[in-house]
C-alpha cells in the first residue's frame, strides 16, 4: 500500500475504535481488574487494525514505535538508575537515616502539621505513597485514636504528605513515568511541579495549624514509633556521612549535569558507604544494587525487626523498574496504533480547535486526567493517553513539555487516592481507616495541586503566564519542522 491509500477516517468512524478501547480500559483495567499491559495491548491492536483497515502499513505503526522508543531510552535509563539507587540507597543506610529523623520529629503536640510533614519527608525519601502511609501513616493513625483527635483530619493530612513525595521524589515510579511521558526532563518536571507543590504544601501546613490549634496535648503511646526508630538503630549504622549519596544527587541536580552519570555515582558511592559502615558484603551489596534490599543482608538481619520497618525498608534494586520498562513498550505500541489510526486525532480536532485559551486548554486537560484515571485506574495508561490527546495542543500553545507533565501529575497521580472506586482510594481507605469521602476535604495537598494548576492557566493573560513555561527557541524550531 503506499501513502495514496491511507485514507482519514470520519469522525463516526473513529469513535468506534475509540468507543471499543474505553470498554477496555474501564470493563478491563476499571472494574474485573485485568492486568493493565494486556489491556492495552488489546487496545493497541484494535487500533492497528483500524489504522490498517484505512490503508496504513504495519511498518509504519513499528517504525512510529521504534521512533518514540529512540527518543524515550535516556529515560528508560534513568528508571534502571532509580532501581539502583533505591537499593544502594536502603543497604547504605542513607534511606533509612532519612526516615530515623522523620520519625523524631514527630510531636503530639502538632499532630495534624507533624503528620503531614514527616509523611512528606519520608514518601519523598522512599519514593511511594504507599510504603509511607502503611507504615508511619498507620502509627499517626493510632496516636491521634489515643488522643482522641479527628481520624478524617488525620487521614486526610497522612494522605497530604505521602502523595508529596509521590509527586515531587526523583525515586517515585509515577514522577519518573509522567516525565517519560510528556516528554520533559526529570529534573525540569520536578522543577516546575514547584509551581504548585509550594503553595499547595504551604496552604495545607497552615489549614493543619489552625486545625490543631486548642486541641489537648496528652501524651500519646507512641510504642510503634519508638519500635520502629529502635528497629532502624538496631539494624543500621547511622551517621551523618550517609548523607554524601544524597548530597551527589542534589548537587548534581542543581548543576545540571546527566541524571543518569550522577544517579550512578550516587549510587557506587552508597555501596562504599554499605560495605564500611553497615558491614554489608560485596555479595550482599550487589544483590541489593540488582535484586533489591533486604534486611536479612546485614549483620543484625531481620530478626527482632517489625513487619512494617521490614515492608518499608525491603524494596528497590534493577529488577524492580522491569515491570515499568516492559509497561513503556506496551505503551508506546498502543500510542503508536492510536496515533498512526488518526481516530483520536479526527475526534479531538473538532473539540480542541474550540480551547482557543491556555486556561481552557490547561482545565481541559486536568478534567480529562482525573476522568481517565477514574476509568482506569492506572496512572501509567492514563499519562501516555493524556500525551497522545493534548501533546501536540500544548506544542501549539508554545508550552513546554513540563506544563503537560505537570498537569498530569496534579489531576492524575494525586487525585487517584480521592475516589473510593481507585486501586489507591481503596488501599488508603483500608490502610487508614477512614472512608475516602471523610478524609477528602482535608486531603489539602491533593486537591490544592488540581486547583492551582488550572489558576495558571487561566491567570496567564494576566500574569504574564506566570508558572507557565514557553518553549524553547531550539524546541519550537523543531516543532515546526
Amino acid at each position: 500500500m503506499s501513502e495514496k491509500n491511507v485514507r482519514r477516517p470520519s469522525f463516526v468512524m473513529s469513535l468506534i475504535p475509540i468507543a471499543l478501547a474505553l470498554i477496555v480500559f474501564i470493563g478491563g483495567i476499571g472494574i474485573l481488574q485485568y492486568p493493565a499491559e494486556l489491556m492495552l495491548l488489546f487496545a493497541g491492536v484494535i487500533f492497528a487494525i483500524f489504522a490498517v483497515l484505512y490503508g496504513n502499513k504495519w511498518d509504519t505503526i513499528i517504525e512510529t514505535m521504534g521512533s518514540k522508543i529512540k527518543k524515550a531510552l535516556p529515560a528508560i535509563l534513568i528508571l534502571f538508575c532509580i532501581g539502583l539507587l533505591i537499593g544502594t540507597w536502603m543497604i547504605s543506610g542513607t534511606i533509612p537515616l532519612f526516615v530515623y529523623y522523620g520519625l523524631e520529629l514527630i510531636n503530639p503536640n502538632y499532630l495534624y502539621v507533624l503528620a503531614f510533614l514527616v509523611t512528606a519527608i519520608i514518601s519523598t525519601c522512599v519514593g511511594t505513597s504507599w510504603g509511607a502511609a502503611g507504615t508511619i501513616g498507620v502509627a499517626i493513625m493510632s496516636i491521634a485514636q489515643t488522643m482522641d483527635l479527628s481520624l478524617a483530619i488525620t487521614a486526610g493530612a497522612v494522605v497530604s504528605g505521602a502523595y508529596f513525595g509521590d509527586k515531587l521524589s526523583p525515586l517515585s515510579d509515577t514522577t519518573n513515568m509522567s516525565a517519560i511521558a510528556a516528554g520533559s526532563n526529570l529534573y525540569d518536571h520536578i522543577k516546575h511541579m514547584l509551581y504548585t507543590a509550594v503553595p499547595s504544601s504551604i496552604l495545607a501546613i497552615i489549614v493543619f495549624y489552625f486545625a490543631g490549634t486548642g486541641t489537648e496535648t496528652d501524651e500519646a503511646r507512641l510504642s510503634s514509633i519508638q519500635e520502629m526508630v529502635t528497629g532502624l538503630d538496631e539494624l543500621f549504622h547511622l551517621n551523618l556521612l550517609l548523607l554524601i549519596p544524597a548530597l551527589i544527587v542534589i548537587t548534581g541536580s542543581l548543576m545540571k549535569k546527566p541524571p543518569i552519570i550522577v544517579l550512578f555515582s550516587s549510587s557506587v558511592i552508597a555501596m562504599i558507604l554499605a560495605l564500611f559502615f553497615q558491614g554489608a558484603s560485596f555479595a550482599n551489596i550487589f544483590s541489593s544494587a540488582v535484586s533489591g534490599f533486604n534486611a536479612d543482608m546485614l549483620e543484625a538481619g531481620a530478626a527482632g525487626i517489625s513487619e512494617d520497618l521490614q515492608e518499608l525498608l525491603n524494596r528497590g534494586g534493577l529488577y524492580s523498574m522491569y515491570n515499568a520498562t516492559f509497561f513503556i513498550f506496551v505503551a508506546f505500541f498502543f500510542a503508536s496504533a492510536l496515533e498512526v489510526s488518526q481516530a483520536l486525532n479526527t475526534i479531538l480536532e473538532g473539540i480542541i480547535k474550540h480551547l482557543r485559551t491556555i486556561g481552557s486548554l490547561t482545565f481541559s486537560a486536568l478534567v480529562t486526567g482525573f476522568a481517565v484515571i477514574n476509568c482506569t485506574s492506572n496512572a501509567l495508561v492514563s499519562y501516555f493517553l493524556i500525551q497522545d490527546i493534548y501533546g501536540k495542543a500544548y506544542r501549539e500553545k508554545n508550552m513546554h513539555p513540563v506544563n503537560l507533565s505537570r498537569n498530569m501529575e496534579d489531576s492524575i497521580t494525586i487525585t487517584e487516592v480521592l475516589m473510593p472506586w481507585t486501586v489507591s482510594g481503596v488501599f488508603m481507605a483500608t490502610t487508614l481507616g477512614v472512608d475516602n469521602f471523610e478524609f477528602l476535604p482535608w486531603a489539602i495537598f491533593n486537591l490544592g495541586g488540581f486547583v492551582f494548576s488550572a489558576l495558571y492557566g487561566f491567570l496567564a493573560p494576566i500574569t504574564g503566564g506566570f508558572g507557565i513555561r514557553k518553549l524553547d527557541v531550539d524546541q519550537t524550531s523543531s516543532t515546526d519542522k
